[in-house]
């Protein structure tokens, strides 16, 4: 099953600008998939993209061993475990996109269906899992001896167990904690003087005996309040007076959205260009209702086809709605760098759970969402030799690519005598934008800043490209690296800057100066991938810090 991607943000105007200009043809439109590893020796429920070119990846630990050895002889040892309390092999691992090596790392209480976030200074902390792991809090460093870095963990520093909860980074860098199953509550890290507080929205979302509001999606907007969608209803929370500001309309259809029924969802981009930002989201996908039932029973009820857009800051915000290509549940939605969402692979019929889904379809789509609706915006890419069923992931990575890892539909790792044997292989998939034919109009960044302010401090870069076309087809982007599982990518951001001027300071080379994000509400603190987009065409991200 093919996960959603989001790809793009709004270049209508630019298609008309470089039509004139000849673009070299591309034979490969549809993207490639490259095979990266066969085995990983872990199935990747959980992705986190660091400051660093590195990916943790991590699974769960009570189904017994894994099929990648800790080093050196280390065991695991956990009374509390449900399956192994001696354990010699790994649950987590660190992946180099540079070199495509990847190394074993100890994890020691379980992480299953738990959630992340990333700290200002790039510390990975994560959240919460089940079993003796469900109030505790582990961390990952990315240090200079990469050979030592590993996880700590802290033992019941979570004030509810968090199974199933989302993250949001705030404008203060502090991360809200919200939900998880059978709490109907948020929390913050660090912890704040309020400890846990009550959100009767999570209660109130809650389908008895099914759930369907788990991993709630949470968008920290720029003005500063929180949107939190669970089941078919949204609302507008100031997280600091745990007042709901407001209530959006239903989504239409009635159908639920979030696990199990497992729709996926993005911020669109936001464009510092833009005289007012108006924040817009994008539901996309989910099993209908009643469908983890009817799976249960084995009648796989075919996925929802259908996105809708959610404009929040204007007076009376209404869902529009979109047919899609293919029906998907359980898909991965991920903004591209010319400003497109594509949606990764992910089953056709049945629902998130144990063997409930079915009808792999494994051709990503890309949605063009600044393309006039009266058009079609949808591209279908080409497919992966490899259906992607529950609990696989999906992340942008700086290179451009997106990497694709994990399938485990299956209690334990099954790999014989099912329909869908455990995958622990790990893909990339090189979108249209990454064509070698596009070389002469990439641009490639030869220096930048290493630090951005807010306010609309300016910020300076550098860089070439062989054939300059006009700085209409210019834009900078910053893109937060997500915390993937289980469909929704947290904390997943990308904002627009605006360019204060460009300069040519030698042949094909040149200057850039852009203005850094206005405030923290519209791109919190902490390390983000910059990007020089040329007609579409995106250079390989640098790492910047913000704040």
């Amino acid at each position: 099953m093919i996960k959603f991607l989001l790809f793009s943000l709004s270049f209508s105007h630019v298609f008309s600008i470089v039509a004139s200009q000849a673009l070299p043809s591309y034979s490969g439109r549809n993207g490639e998939w490259q095979l990266l590893h066969e085995s990983v020796g872990i199935s990747a429920m959980h992705m986190q993209l660091l400051h660093n070119n590195k990916v943790i990846i991590f699974d769960r630990t009570d189904f017994g061993p894994s099929n990648l050895s800790l080093p050196n002889g280390i065991c695991r040892v956990d009374s509390s475990d449900t399956m192994l309390q001696t354990d010699c092999t790994a649950h987590s691992i660190l992946y180099d996109i540079v070199t495509n090596g990847f190394r074993p790392l100890m994890i020691q209480t379980d992480t299953w269906r738990s959630s992340g976030a990333v700290l200002p200074n790039g510390t990975l902390v994560q959240t919460g899992g089940y079993n003796d792991g469900d109030r505790n809090i582990r961390s990952f460093m990315p240090c200079s001896d990469d050979e030592y870095c590993n996880w700590i963990e802290f033992p019941q520093s979570l004030i509810q167990r968090r199974w199933y909860a989302s993250n949001q980074v705030l404008p203060d860098g502090r991360i809200i904690i919200v939900g998880g199953r059978r709490q109907f509550n948020y929390e913050f890290y660090p912890s704040s003087w309020n400890g846990v507080i009550f959100l009767d929205f999570l209660m109130e979302t809650n389908d008895q005996g099914l759930e369907n509001n788990l991993y709630p999606f949470l968008y920290l907007l720029p003005d500063g309040n929180l949107f939190i969608f669970a089941n078919t209803r949204s609302i507008l929370l100031d997280y600091n007076q745990n007042m709901v500001l407001k209530e959006f309309p239903k989504i239409p259809g009635d159908d639920p959205r979030n696990y199990p029924s497992s729709g996926s969802s993005v911020l669109l981009p936001l464009d510092e260009n833009d005289a007012i930002i108006e924040p817009e989201i994008m539901v996309c996908g989910g099993a209908p209702r009643d469908s983890f039932i009817q799976a249960m029973q084995g009648n796989f009820i075919r996925a929802i086809s259908t996105c809708e857009r959610l404009k929040v800051s204007v007076p009376n915000p209404s869902w529009t709605m979109e047919d899609i290509p293919m029906a998907r549940v359980m898909g991965d939605m991920i903004l591209l760098l010319f400003h497109n969402v594509n949606n990764f692979c992910r089953p056709e019929l049945g629902t998130a759970g144990w063997e409930l889904g079915r009808g792999p379809v494994t051709r990503p789509i890309i949605y063009r969402p600044s393309d006039d609706v009266s058009n079609w915006r949808f591209s279908v890419m080409s497919p992966s030799p490899r259906p992607r069923m529950h609990h696989s992931s999906a992340i942008l990575l700086t290179d451009g690519r997106i990497l694709v890892s994990g399938s485990n539909p299956h209690v334990y790792y099954n790999f014989t005598n099912v329909e869908y044997p455990t995958d622990l292989s790990m893909e990339s998939f090189s979108p249209p934008y990454l064509s070698p034919e596009y070389g002469p109009i990439r641009p490639r960044i030869l220096s930048a800043d290493e630090k951005m302010g807010y306010g609309g401090k300016l910020f300076w870069l550098s860089f070439q490209v062989q054939a300059y076309l006009t700085a209409n087809v210019l834009s900078v982007t910053i893109v937060a690296p997500s915390f993937a599982t289980h469909s929704f990518s947290m904390n997943q951001r990308m904002v627009l800057l605006k360019i204060a001027g460009v300069t040519d300071i030698a042949p094909s080379t040149y200057n850039l100066v852009v203005a850094g994000p206005s405030r923290a509400e519209i791109a919190p603190p902490g390390y983000y991938m910059l990007f020089v987009v040329h007609a579409h065409v995106p250079s390989y991200g640098r790492w910047v810090k913000i704040g």
